[in-house]
């Protein structure tokens, strides 16, 4: 199989940002939608493209859409490489952080505690608007993208993704980990 790949400049701090330099040098129209699978998500199944482009397709009020899976345990709640999310009752996300939230008043971690995948489904005019904007404060202090979104207002929709990825590679041994898989028989 072939793929098209392009370049971006190297001075973007985010995937945000060169996907947002492709829209601009290729004229993609403002209501297009184009899906980011993120570098550190090698095992991420084909099928959750189609679903992530599927949440932002059917709310024309959203800017973004991503997944989330449940976290599997207290050491990947309390992990600040793992991103968590909480949204609210209609999907919408309220907050990414690497702190585990939502914060437990008691022991152990939240039956309702989402994990991060790295998966975006974008508006093209969206993308524009975030990559226009300066990093925020929260941006800046997390090193998430995304809070950039939510604070110049643009919805982000979440959903539980329907097929459970593997971990996605966010420290020497996660990487470690993948390597394994894709060398097995």
């Amino acid at each position: 199989a072939r793929a098209r790949v392009e370049l971006t400049a190297a001075h973007h701090a985010s995937g945000t940002d060169r996907i947002a330099e492709l829209a601009t040098r290729f004229a993609w129209p403002d209501a297009d939608i184009v899906v980011n699978v993120q570098g550190d998500e090698p095992l991420l199944p084909p099928r959750l493209i189609d679903q992530v482009a599927g949440l932002l397709d059917a709310d024309r009020a959203a800017g973004v859409a991503t997944l989330v899976t449940a976290v599997r345990d207290d050491r990947e709640f309390r992990d600040p490489n793992v991103v968590k999310v909480v949204g609210d009752a209609a999907g919408r996300a309220l907050y990414f952080s690497r702190a585990p939230i939502p914060c437990p008043r008691d022991a152990g971690f939240p039956a309702t505690a989402r994990r991060h995948i790295g998966i975006y489904a974008y508006r093209v005019q969206s993308l524009r608007a975030i990559a226009a904007a300066p990093p925020c404060a929260l941006e800046t202090a997390e090193r998430l993208e995304q809070l950039r979104a939510l604070w110049i207002g643009i919805r982000i929709m979440v959903a539980d993704a329907i097929e459970v990825p593997a971990r996605g590679v966010d420290t020497v041994e996660d990487l470690a980990l993948v390597r394994r898989h894709v060398k097995a028989p």
